[in-house]
This record gives C-alpha cells, structure tokens and sequence, in this order.
C-alpha cells in the first residue's frame, strides 16, 4: 500500500478494470452521447473497454468531450504563452479559480495541443462524493485535496499532499495544477492564499525555501471568462457574507455548480501563461528574512502575474461602469454588448436587491480594479 493510495489518481494497471465498472453507467452514458453525438453507443462502449491508459483515455474521450463543451457553450478558447514552455520539463501550474472542472480541463487541453506534459489536477474530495464522479475524476489523472478536516488531521493531510506533489513533479516528471485558493473567486478578486504555497513548501528539504519553489517550476496561469456561467449561483453566499450570516451550502450545491460551469454560457475564454517564477525567487531570497514574509512576498509575484495578464472583456469594462456610474470605459465596449449584458443582469438576479446587484456587477468589475494597479494594464 502506497501512503498515497487514498488522494492519487488510478495507475495505469487500475484503468481498464475502473472503466469497464462505469461503461454502463447512466451519468457516463450521458457524457459519451454528448461527446460524440453521431457515433453508436456499442461503438464508444467498445473503444473504451479497450482503453488501458490514463492519457488515451484523457486524450479520446475527454479531450472531445471538452471540444464538445466549447463548441456548445462558448464563443472559442485563445491562448498565448504555452510556446515559451518546455516539451518535456514538468512544470507547477498555479492559476485563478473560477471554475470547478473547466479550469483545470481548458489548461489540460491547451497543453495538449501544444505538445506539453499534461497535469495531475487537484480536486476538492467534496466534489467528488458520488462514486462514479469520484472514478471519473481518478481516470481524468485528479488528486483529491481532503477537506472538512480538524486541525490536526488537516496538518497531516496537508504534509501528505505535498509530497505526493514532490512526488509527481520531481519523480514522475509530471506536471501539476493547483488552483491558488481553496474554493472558487466569488468576488472577482483572484488572490493567492498563502496557506497554499504553505502547503506546496512542507515537502521542502531545501535550507532556502525559494530554492524548492525555484526547483519545482511555478507557472502562473490566468484564465479569463467573458461570461461567469456561474455568476447567478454564487450570490447567495455573497448576500449571506455582506450580512455577517454563516453561509450553508444546499445538499446538491457543489454538483449543480459543476454542471452549471460546464454547460452555461461563458462566450469567449482566454488563458495566458505566465514566466516560470526564477529571477523573482532570487530576490525574495535576498530581501525578505522569515519564510512567512517569503510566502507573502511569493503570493504577491504569483498575484501579480495573473492578474496583470488576466485578459479583460467587454462585460468587466461594462460592470465597471455600470456599477461606479460612469462612462470612464465606454470605449471598450458597443451599446449592443453594454443592452446585452444588463439584460443577463436582469434575467439572472432581483436588480430591485442593491446588495445582489452591487455583489454581481463588482464580481465582473473587480478584475479592471486589479488591473488598475497594473501601468498600462488596462
């Protein structure tokens, strides 16, 4: 038995045996019919029966499962900064989190098609209670990120994971993608949680900690969505914080969200890699004294990538001006995109509510805030 075994993704010998338990299965039958709507059930059933890998069986049937996804519920996916990457070098993808399943998978299928070392993915254990996502989410090359822990369980866990990502990454030349915070951006302020590079430095045998975060190859990573299709559903928590309420998901919360990422409209989508963080290192190794403000200094290198290349659309120039009632932006945008959006606004949450409608046009809004900060950013 691996000290692993409980959070890794399945071996290669494990797959074809994890894939004949679910070829029948409803929610895998609904997956295959959407990825490849003009091919016979037996056909696909067959072609994964015959699926032994981990990568064939990303590559087969993921990969135009989430083609299927782009084609049907955007407006198409661009990239820039995959071409200054390695082939063969395993790289730590640390990006913004605004989507539960297509961050990870839109990263996933760019890497792919500039012919890089895919990741293995963190994912929340919360999200994958039901027992063929959770053997989905192991043949897709996920790790499961434990939560709802104690204290002293969740120290353990922490340590756990990150030696098995020192593992992958050093060992198994094998690429990782880790979101920078636990959970998803609700407020459209995409900031690193310390806690995570915390966690990612407990594998470090390193005297100087910039010197582990220099070997295992941080690449921040900023994606970009014109459209949040889950923007509707994260009010609620917004409304409960704004009025100092303990927020309490709904039975069925995290799966709805899931599905509502995947399929809602997201109109176009833009990733940019980052540099791999190296000269940064160097200078907070010199300039900061305790590993705590090294960890803060770090956070604020990997802020600073993503949100200076987050790629902004018409709808966060819009909300911004909608929402500080100005026309700073206005150039940035059409009259058509600016009815549009207000009529999304409209359709999605009670305008009538200030709170609702100030939490859901500053979730758009934010982003040129940030960018803001940035000298001819915006």
């Amino acid at each position: 038995m691996s000290k692993f075994d409980h959070i890794r993704p399945f071996y290669d010998s494990e797959v074809n045996e994890a894939i004949c338990s679910v070829v029948q299965h409803p929610m895998m039958k609904a997956l295959m019919s959407f990825a490849f709507p003009d091919v016979e059930e037996s056909v696909w059933a067959e072609q994964l029966k015959k699926t032994h890998s981990k990568r064939d069986f990303q590559v087969n049937f993921i990969y135009p499962a989430v083609q299927k996804v782009l084609e049907k519920s955007s407006d198409g996916l661009t990239t820039s900064g995959f071409e200054k990457l390695d082939k063969h070098t395993p790289y730590l993808y640390i990006s913004n989190h605004r989507d539960i399943i297509l961050d990870t998978s839109l990263i996933n299928v760019s890497l792919y098609d500039h012919g890089l070392v895919m990741t293995a993915s963190a994912i929340g254990d919360n999200l994958v209670q039901k027992a063929f996502l959770h053997i989905l989410s192991r043949l897709n090359r996920n790790f499961l990120v434990q939560r709802g822990l104690s204290p002293r369980e969740l120290l353990h866990s922490s340590k756990q994971m990150s030696e098995y990502i020192y593992q992958l990454l050093l060992r198994e030349n094998r690429s990782v993608w880790i979101a920078q915070r636990e959970g998803r951006t609700k407020d459209g302020n995409d900031t690193t949680q310390q806690g995570v590079l915390k966690m990612l430095a407990m594998a470090s045998d390193e005297e100087n900690l910039m010197d582990y975060f220099k070997k295992i190859k941080i690449v921040p990573v900023s994606i970009s969505y014109e459209y949040d299709p889950t923007d509707m559903l994260k009010m609620p928590r917004l409304m409960a914080e704004a009025n100092d309420e303990v927020y309490i998901k709904e039975k069925n919360e995290d799966f709805m969200t899931l599905i509502s990422g995947i399929m809602g409209q997201k109109k176009r989508i833009h990733i940019e890699v980052g540099n791999v963080l190296d000269t940064e290192l160097d200078k907070i190794a010199e300039g900061q004294g305790n590993q705590n403000k090294q960890i803060q200094a770090l956070a604020q290198v990997i802020d600073d990538s993503i949100l200076s290349s987050y790629k902004l659309w018409p709808t966060n120039y819009i909300a911004y001006d909608l929402l500080n009632e100005t026309n700073q932006f206005a150039s940035h945008y059409t009259e058509k995109e600016k009815l549009l959006f207000e009529r999304r606004l409209e359709m999605r949450i009670d305008i009538e509510n200030k709170i609702v409608r100030e939490g859901f046009l500053a979730m758009y809004a934010n982003p040129v805030v940030n960018k803001m900060k940035y000298q001819n950013a915006v």
